[in-house]
């Protein structure tokens, strides 16, 4: 793995942690909050891991994924509670504190979304690429 710097993931990495930001301060609603957030923070991981460096797409995802599941998998074991830290809300925050299929389920569509993006884009490039000559 390559360390480098771009700004394009880097710009929206730092959108994608604004919305977050936002939605986890003043959004109170059982949709967008609970799932459209995580849904989100995939994506803002993803774009956060690419600003700094130069990984392929496909691993990047699996690998945001996995981690995005092993957090979802210790709300489910009580991880916080577990460690003693239930009473942190920043912690609460987070690791998470509940357990949810459709949580995991968001993780997945975020991911997909990504990988359809950045195909998207590969395609698009390339017909960049062919109009040059």
């Amino acid at each position: 793995m390559k360390f480098t710097f771009n700004l394009f993931y880097f710009i929206w990495s730092s959108l994608l942690l604004g919305v977050e930001i936002i939605i986890g301060f003043f959004i109170r609603d059982n949709w967008i909050r609970a799932y459209f957030g995580d849904f989100l923070v995939v994506i803002l991981l993803y774009c956060l891991i690419k600003s700094f460096s130069n990984t392929k797409v496909s691993p990047t995802l699996f690998w945001v994924l996995m981690f995005s599941y092993l957090i979802e998998t210790l709300q489910y074991f009580r991880f916080v509670e577990l460690i003693g830290l239930q009473h942190i809300p920043l912690a609460n925050t987070l690791i998470g504190t509940y357990f949810s299929w459709l949580d995991m389920l968001m993780y997945t569509l975020g991911v997909c979304f990504v990988a359809i993006i950045e195909l998207l884009r590969r395609q698009h490039q390339t017909e960049n690429e062919l109009k040059m000559y």
